[in-house]
């Protein structure tokens, strides 16, 4: 399996339902136009059977880093910084649920901005997880910013540990 930048000529975005319209909608509208302004850069997961067909996406981007957000120790940490990876949306398509693609976009996702961060350097990756979602992440080593349950984050040092041992 990989991931390919998403073509609106190609794949079928129609076809698309998450379960959860903002997602839906975003990939519909919103995906290629923010592609081609670069803010933000579309993934999809293709079904091998029929490759205009979309298993699932994800979509990555930069965001503002509020410290005061963290824990005291990262705060020390990254004292100047003010920019951290952030996976903007991910998504799999229902037709596709309970088989692991969710893990493997997110690893993919993962890999992506460890590869940025290695050429612009970065130190946190943060996910703005909808409702339900946020035991998936924490699974995957994420933690919450504090006093904000639903954005989480990883620091990219444990990123690269993680992604070692797969």
């Amino acid at each position: 399996m990989r991931t390919v930048p998403l073509n609106k000529k190609k794949h079928n975005r129609k076809g698309f339902d998450c379960g959860i319209e903002s997602l839906n909608n975003y990939l519909r509208v919103m995906a290629s136009q923010q592609t081609l302004k670069d803010n933000t850069r579309t993934y999809v997961l293709e079904d091998a059977k029929n490759t205009s067909q979309i298993i699932g996406y994800y979509t990555l981007t930069m965001t503002f880093l509020d410290l005061t957000l963290l824990p005291r120790k990262l705060q020390k940490k990254h004292t100047n910084v003010h920019s951290a990876g952030l996976i903007a949306r991910l998504a799999v398509d229902k037709r596709y649920f309970k088989q692991g693609y969710g893990e493997w976009l997110l690893i993919d996702s993962l890999r992506k901005l460890l590869h940025a961060s290695e050429t612009v350097a970065f130190p946190l990756v943060v996910v703005d997880s909808k409702e339900g979602a946020i035991e998936f992440y924490k699974k995957f080593g994420f933690e919450s910013f504090l006093d904000m349950p639903n954005k989480l984050y990883m620091t990219i040092s444990n990123i690269r540990k993680s992604l070692q041992k797969i």
